[in-house]
This record gives C-alpha cells, sequence and structure tokens, in this order.
C-alpha cells in the first residue's frame, strides 16, 4: 500500500482508468475469439462478416490509447489472413 500522498492519488486514479478502459478490452478480445471460433469452425463467411466488427472493435481500442497502433495493426491483419489465406 502507498504511503505518500501523491502515491495514494496514483493508485486510485489507476484503479479509476482501468475500469473505464476494461469494456473495450473485452470488447475487443470478444469480437477477435468470435471470428477465430468461426474460423475453427469451418464457417468462413459468418467469420468474414464478424470480420468488420472486430476490426471496430480494435479500432475502438486504439482510439482511447488501449493499444498501440502498430499492435492493433497486427492484430487485424493477422485476421485478414485466418479469414482469407489466399489472398495473403
Amino acid at each position: 500500500m502507498p504511503i505518500l500522498s501523491a502515491s495514494i492519488k496514483d493508485a486510485r486514479q489507476a484503479k479509476v482508468r482501468t475500469a473505464r478502459r476494461q469494456p473495450f478490452k473485452t470488447s475487443m478480445k470478444t469480437q477477435v475469439r468470435k471470428v477465430n471460433d468461426l474460423v475453427k469452425a469451418g464457417n468462413t463467411a459468418e467469420a468474414v462478416k464478424s470480420l468488420s466488427h472486430a476490426y471496430k472493435a480494435i479500432d475502438m481500442a486504439t482510439k482511447r490509447k488501449i493499444i498501440h497502433w502498430k499492435t492493433a495493426a497486427k492484430k487485424k491483419s493477422a485476421l485478414a489472413r485466418l479469414v482469407n489465406p489466399k489472398k495473403a
């Protein structure tokens, strides 16, 4: 437990920020997992449809500075290669 008042305030702020950012991170992970599960099940048509939702969730997390923009690009590229391996 922090002793200094500035450290106590910093811990309190970190807790609030974590709670504010958590829904975006959870949504992103859920959408990516949904695309992965659809591809593993062999349902590529549904995976292509849900790909745009995953892209939107990743972009929202990037906009809120939850993930770095290069990490977002890497995630989107990996999803695109997973859904359509012939073009990549």
